[in-house]
């Protein structure tokens, strides 16, 4: 697994039973969410090993094609619709099912891992975990969206016809808006999934109260495992 994407990695514990892999923003990199770990509240015990890669640098055309850390390349933009690159989503996908099997050789299985994303990081996680081969334990999207429905609808797999989702979002977010967050919410719902919806009076960012209430999610998921 020489190609594997370069990351940040935190244990809680020793030996770590769960693995959360976490998915940044575009600009941004595997540090932006680092600090949230000890935010979450979560016990030391089941130990949870978290991962945060680093997303490939690449032109970005809604920004003026400057290059920056990015899941994939974004057309156009407004506040409430998007053009995408659907073949760098499917090879940002394919990067982070290595990122998995990785996971599953040092001895966690699919069922006791997460995907978890803000923004672009988040509509990779989404992408990723619904049409994943093997049952994984949930999947985190804050501040996201669903950014290629016909990839989901098209190769959406039986192992994850119900996987849980908690989503959330900021309704003064003015980068994606709270609409695209709602429909993805929609969407998923739609599809059969169990969402955990949290709106919170924020911008495109996360707050307190937010990583609070992921740190419980897990916590029950995980009991529930």
């Amino acid at each position: 697994m020489d190609d594997l994407l370069p990351a940040i990695e935190v244990e809680t514990a020793a030996m770590p039973r769960f693995s959360v892999i976490w998915l940044h923003g575009l600009g941004a990199d595997g540090s932006d969410f680092e600090a949230v770990v000890p935010e979450l509240g979560l016990a030391r015990s089941p130990g949870v090993r978290f991962v945060f890669p680093h997303a490939p640098h690449m032109p970005v055309t809604c920004n003026g094609g400057y290059v920056m850390p990015a899941w994939y390349d974004i057309i156009s933009l407004d506040s409430d619709s998007r053009t995408v690159d659907a073949a760098g989503i499917v090879a940002s996908r394919r990067a982070i099912r290595r990122l998995i099997e990785r996971e599953n050789q040092r001895g966690v299985p699919c069922p006791r891992i997460f995907l978890a994303g803000f923004s672009q990081g988040g509509a990779v996680a989404y992408t990723t975990a619904l049409t994943h081969a093997e049952t994984l334990a949930g999947v985190i999207g804050l501040s996201t969206y669903i950014p290629a429905p016909q990839l989901i609808e098209g190769e959406a797999t039986a192992a994850n016809r119900a996987l849980a989702v908690f989503a959330a979002h900021g309704s003064e977010d003015d980068v994606v808006s709270p609409e695209l967050g709602i429909r993805a919410r929609d969407f998923l719902t739609r599809r059969g999934h169990e969402v955990e919806w949290h709106e919170y009076r924020m911008p495109h960012s996360v707050c307190l109260e937010e990583v609070q209430a992921v740190g419980r999610w897990l916590r029950d998921r995980m009991e529930a495992a």
